[in-house]
């Protein structure tokens, strides 16, 4: 998990959205806002977070309905709903609906923290698998296990760049992107797409897609 973990805050109430962003930041997590469901599905899909407090009622996409998306998607972000409706039935239909934690309005704020500290504690080791096309991919091991029962030992590089296509499986990256990101001592761009074809050999062709024009990105789960 990283130094600062990443905490994404949907919530359309902008008073209540600075109130939580001042008391998160306050903590040390390094915190992004959303005020509508279009605005974090969209940083739900391209950013890197390491837990999501989500509101239900909002504008232009429920809730609930962010969340079945993020994970039909593949995002296994931590989510803690944070909503007025807080009745058992809706404790139930959020908890149902992908969520790790529920808590309704209004709550009390050394009761939000601790939550988050355990919810961050409890999913610190899971963020560390990340699922692939064909397999499940372990960061620290540099291991992927297939479907077939083989495990596959990856280089440093490889599971670098697979790890960084894996934490953003919606989006495309271009190639000097990745070169920043993943191989900062390299100069050349040819060198990304090397360690792609390298992936390619050991996982298969779909692990990672041909976005033609743009770049690279983690292929389609099966």
């Amino acid at each position: 998990m990283a130094e600062h973990p990443r905490i994404l805050v949907v919530e359309d109430d902008r008073r209540l959205a600075g109130m939580l962003m001042d008391l998160l930041g306050g903590e040390g997590y390094a915190v992004v806002a959303a005020y509508d469901g279009q605005r974090a599905l969209h940083e739900g899909l391209t950013g890197q977070f390491d837990l999501m407090l989500l509101d239900r009622g909002l504008p232009g996409l429920e809730g609930l309905d962010v969340l079945a998306r993020l994970r039909r998607s593949g995002v296994a972000t931590p989510a803690l709903i944070l909503s007025a409706l807080g009745n058992p039935s809706d404790r139930v239909e959020g908890l149902d609906g992908g969520a790790e934690d529920y808590l309704s309005k209004p709550f009390d704020i050394d009761e939000l923290l601790a939550r988050l500290r355990v919810l961050l504690r409890r999913t610190g080791t899971a963020l560390r698998t990340l699922h692939i096309r064909g397999g499940s991919f372990d960061v620290d091991g540099r291991t992927v296990d297939v479907s077939d029962g083989r495990r596959i030992v990856l280089s440093e590089r490889e599971a670098g760049l697979l790890e960084h296509l894996a934490r953003r499986p919606r989006q495309t990256f271009q190639r000097g992107d990745l070169l920043a990101s993943v191989f900062q001592e390299a100069d050349d761009e040819g060198v990304v797409d090397t360690y792609v074809h390298y992936l390619r050999k050991k996982l298969g062709r779909d692990v990672v897609q041909t976005v033609r024009g743009i770049g690279y990105r983690l292929g389609e789960p099966q």
